[in-house]
């Protein structure tokens, strides 16, 4: 077997985890990050018969039976990932239709996946029904996101435009806009079908008051999504208490759609 640390899936895993420590994202614990593997990426570097324990989930989900993902762990710290990665991550295997997660690897101070598991599962269940391709779910904390939530309208119309005004890229980079939930508990599974709910019509799904879900079919991918999304709202923070002269019109949004041949979510714009 050759070393899981070289493996490109885990060096990308960690890579990722420093950086979005790095922007801030992920202060103390907060954040977590779910990466789904296929068998054969894992079997060069694992045995996958050998089960080191088994975890409950607390949740159902059959679509998601026989998937392998690399999951951050609960209580962890995103800046040790890199220094310690076989404590702060671990590969599961969901058997029993979800209810249970087979460890094949990590968590190897007896901990577990992080507490959003069933919000991470969920949303990798909603998003692999619209893009099959779709491999991760992230979640974070960014300061600018946040703050434009205390400030601005819920919305999540008048959420898009803004964000999709406030730099050219928004509306190419995320198309079908952000959705929006109102403040909910975190770590429950109620706030997890709330969030997968989102995830049917759009990457981004904004927490009021705690944070960001991002998924995509890279940690390339999501990673951007969500740092693309964070500049738009840095911006506006900025300048929301400044007198607005200028702005990207409805007009030169439609010129953009063509221009790089996106749609923009039906009805978002005149």
């Amino acid at each position: 077997m050759k070393d899981i640390l070289t493996a490109p899936f885990m060096v990308e895993m960690i890579r990722t985890a420093s950086n979005m420590y790095a922007h801030g994202w992920d202060e103390r614990n907060g954040g977590n990050i779910s990466l789904l593997l296929e068998e054969e990426e894992v079997a060069g570097y694992l045995d996958v018969k050998k089960v080191l324990r088994v975890i409950p989930t607390g949740f159902a989900a059959p679509a998601l039976e026989g998937k392998y993902f690399l999951v951050t762990g609960t209580g962890k710290y995103f800046k040790n990932v890199e220094y310690a990665p076989e404590v702060n991550l671990g590969i599961v295997r969901l058997t029993d239709g979800g209810t249970q997660a087979e460890l094949l690897w990590g968590y190897s101070d007896g901990g577990q996946f992080t507490s959003e598991f069933p919000a991470h599962m969920m949303s990798h269940v909603a998003r692999l029904g619209v893009n099959p391709e779709n491999r991760v779910v992230m979640h974070c904390h960014p300061a600018n996101l946040l703050a434009m939530t205390y400030v601005h309208s819920l919305d999540e119309k008048q959420f898009t435009r803004t964000l999709w005004q406030m730099c050219t890229e928004c509306i190419v980079v995320f198309p079908e806009g952000v959705n929006v939930l109102p403040w909910m508990l975190c770590g429950t599974n109620e706030i997890g079908e709330a969030t997968a709910e989102k995830m049917k019509t759009a990457r981004l799904v904004v927490w009021s008051q705690h944070g960001i879900y991002g998924a995509g079919k890279d940690l390339d991918e999501t990673f951007g999504l969500i740092e693309t999304a964070e500049k738009a709202a840095e911006i506006y923070m900025k300048i929301a208490h400044l007198p607005l002269k200028n702005t990207i019109t409805d007009d030169q949004m439609h010129q953009l759609e063509k221009r790089f041949n996106i749609q923009a979510r039906e009805g978002y714009l005149d």
